[in-house]
């Protein structure tokens, strides 16, 4: 496998990628708002590489791209807004391996402290996230296509 930054030719994919993942794991979502949301939120505008607070990894493997993540950091905080692996590829270790090469880079930012963002209702998140020493620390609520979503945020402070 490898992990690499994202580069602008890998937004079709990394689209197609989240549009899988949201299809397998949001039941509590429509169909239709999925991808409207995905069309939305999944796009160099909202992951703008040439900022220097953003940090986009992929995760090729065979050829393909598989998975995704991608976080900002500003000052002591990093915030991981997105970690995405294909549902066909879960359980591969492609999230850890991608969580692995994201805290190597966020924590030559100076980072003290890293938080993951997901819908309050993903058990896979919360286990996935909370098997890397993150503890959930506070909640929230997005607004996808009008509705509101418990969020949670879960939080991991770096030594």
């Amino acid at each position: 496998m490898n992990v690499r930054s994202a580069t602008a030719e890998d937004f079709e994919a990394i689209t197609a990628v989240a549009r899988a993942t949201w299809h397998d794991t949001y039941d509590e979502l429509e169909a239709d708002v999925i991808d409207r949301t995905v069309d939305n939120w999944y796009t160099d505008d909202s992951m703008p590489l040439e900022a220097s607070s953003t940090v986009v990894f992929v995760a090729e493997r065979a050829g393909d791209l598989v998975g995704f993540t991608h976080a900002v950091a500003q000052g002591e905080t990093a915030d991981i807004l997105r970690m995405y692996v294909h549902p066909d590829h879960q359980g591969e270790g492609i999230g850890s391996e991608l969580h692995e090469r994201l805290m190597a880079t966020l924590e030559t930012t100076g980072a003290e402290r890293v938080r993951a963002f997901d819908f309050a209702f993903n058990d896979t998140s919360r286990t996935f996230y909370e098997g890397l020493g993150f503890q959930r620390t506070d909640e929230g609520t997005v607004e996808i296509d009008g509705e509101y979503y418990p969020e949670a945020v879960y939080t991991l402070e770096i030594d």
